[in-house]
């Protein structure tokens, strides 16, 4: 597991995708925990027209802002997350109109098999009251534990498809400043959105042993993108 800034975590994943797109690997897997607190949004939500007041809202409760070149919600970084980008070329034999759904599965499907082996019940699906939420949550107890997204580009080389998918895992218990400090956001820039703590859970609530845990991440990825034919150096 890698330690960085949230910047400097934003930048390794993008080379990450790099790598890929450039043909240097076919895959890539990162694991990082941030060094500090920000709250990462989409680029675009910095043209709000409270942008700035509500920047230095943030701010004052601990949570710079960071901006990111992909779309969603407002997603709070700290040391209590462990971020996981998964990066690869899409064989050329896969179905063109799944791989979105394919490449969510890639990335949940490990972290679910690494949950049911510490004993927990983990499910897909979205919840509401929690940031940033979506179909491929992977959730615990009915809450979210992780956030994904993806990023995707085409080879001009080959024509196939790269995508960089990531999860945010929550592993300790920080879900009332975070819910905070996104509400605090919203209410500045006037949107009605609103999120709620109890919608979150931490798997440190779950498992005292979480970040020791987190050390087996790697083999559950490299034999889920064994089994799918796809070259890996993990």
């Amino acid at each position: 597991m890698q330690r960085h800034t949230v910047g400097a975590g934003l930048d390794a994943e993008r080379q990450l995708l790099d790598r890929i797109y450039d043909g240097q690997h076919d895959s890539g897997l990162l694991l990082w925990r941030p060094l500090h607190a920000a709250l990462v949004m989409p680029r675009r939500m910095s043209r709000l027209p409270a942008f700035e007041v509500a920047q230095r809202a943030c701010l004052e409760q601990g949570w710079p802002i960071a901006l990111r070149d992909t779309g969603g919600e407002p997603v709070p970084q700290s040391s209590a997350v462990l971020n996981v980008a998964l990066a690869y070329a899409v064989p050329r034999e896969e179905n063109e109109l799944t791989r979105i759904e394919t490449a969510y599965l890639r990335l949940c499907q490990p972290l679910c098999d690494w949950l049911a082996d510490l004993g927990l019940e983990p499910g897909l699906g979205e919840v509401e009251g929690a940031f940033c939420d979506g179909r491929f949550n992977v959730n615990l107890e009915g809450r979210k534990l992780v956030g994904t997204a993806q990023r995707w580009r085409r080879r001009q080389s080959d024509g196939r498809h790269v995508v960089l998918a990531h999860g945010a895992i929550l592993m300790g218990n920080q879900r009332e400043a975070m819910v905070e400090v996104v509400n605090t956001f919203y209410r500045v820039c006037g949107l009605g959105t609103r999120c709620r703590a109890g919608s979150h859970i931490a798997l440190e609530e779950c498992r005292a042993d979480a970040w020791d845990a987190s050390g087996q991440l790697a083999g559950y990825y490299r034999r889920m993108l064994g089994a799918a034919g796809i070259d890996t150096d993990l």
